[in-house]
């Protein structure tokens, strides 16, 4: 399903741009930084990039898998729910269905999930206001679940199973005032978090609840319409694990090797087609 009239204002793609891999659509990889897209972008044959003055820049290129072709796509996301929920829109409406978020997160459980280590997002908190604007606070923002044992599988063949957690992560609007306490609610942030540690959320974050929120209803609209299975709205995350509650971004050690195991699952996880 795609709009061929639809002008997005923010990226420089077409609904050409999103067709491929038999009527599935191409496969969108979401990291948040223009350089982490042009990193997964490396790995693809055939690579081509459509600039954005915005930073927004759409790499297209191709995956081969057993001998076939998977059509396949990265572009930042920006920080933040508001920047993940205009980039989606304007995916989604010029054609895009198989999302796969490729980001990094702090952990709030250091004692089984480590720095190093990667999530599978399950389901996110919805401690944003984006996603309000689209659906009632008391409605789970949650991955498909094709994806999530796609991820799963990919995990096992790649033999990480043992580094990636699959679970529920805290999606937040602030990351110096809700998770690193600044400003004059440090005190009522600190419990909040606390709060979610106790309750077993896993990491901590600032984009999947609009990513889940979003491919929610735009496949609920589309199975409505009475499309076929091959046009479901699909999206996942996977997160590399990059800080702790002790050391936030002073951590001594180079995170260089988990985004690359987390690009490696994340192109082993589009092979799987889900």
């Amino acid at each position: 399903m795609s709009n061929d009239s639809f002008i997005p204002f923010h990226i420089n793609a077409t609904s050409a741009d999103m067709k491929g891999n038999d009527n599935l659509g191409r496969y969108i990889l979401l990291p948040g930084s223009n350089g982490r897209a042009r990193q997964i972008a490396d790995q693809f044959d055939h690579m081509t990039v459509k600039e954005h003055p915005r930073g927004h820049h759409f790499y297209m290129g191709t995956l081969t898998h057993k001998g076939q072709l998977i059509d396949v796509a990265s572009i930042a996301s920006g920080m933040g729910t508001p920047s993940m929920e205009i980039i989606f829109h304007e995916l989604f409406h010029l054609g895009g269905k198989r999302f796969l978020r490729v980001g990094t997160t702090g952990t709030l459980q250091p004692k089984q999930v480590k720095i190093g280590d990667i999530v599978n997002v399950q389901a996110s908190v919805r401690d944003e206001q984006t996603t309000s604007d689209y659906a009632p606070i008391g409605m789970p923002a949650v991955a498909s679940l094709e994806c999530v044992e796609s991820i799963l599988a990919a995990a096992k063949e790649l033999g990480v199973e043992d580094r990636v957690h699959t679970g529920v992560v805290h999606c937040k609007s602030s990351l110096y005032a809700r998770e690193f306490c600044a400003g004059p609610r440090a005190l009522q942030n600190k419990i909040y978090v606390e709060q979610l540690i106790q309750c077993g959320v896993i990491a901590t974050e600032m984009e999947t609840a609009a990513l889940f929120i979003q491919s929610q209803i735009y496949d609920h609209q589309i199975r409505s319409q009475g499309e076929g299975a091959c046009y479901r709205v699909i999206s996942g995350a996977i997160l590399g694990v990059i800080t702790d509650p002790a050391n936030h971004f002073d951590v001594a050690n180079d995170d260089t090797d988990t985004i690359n195991r987390l690009i490696e699952l994340a192109l082993q996880t589009i092979k799987k087609r889900f």
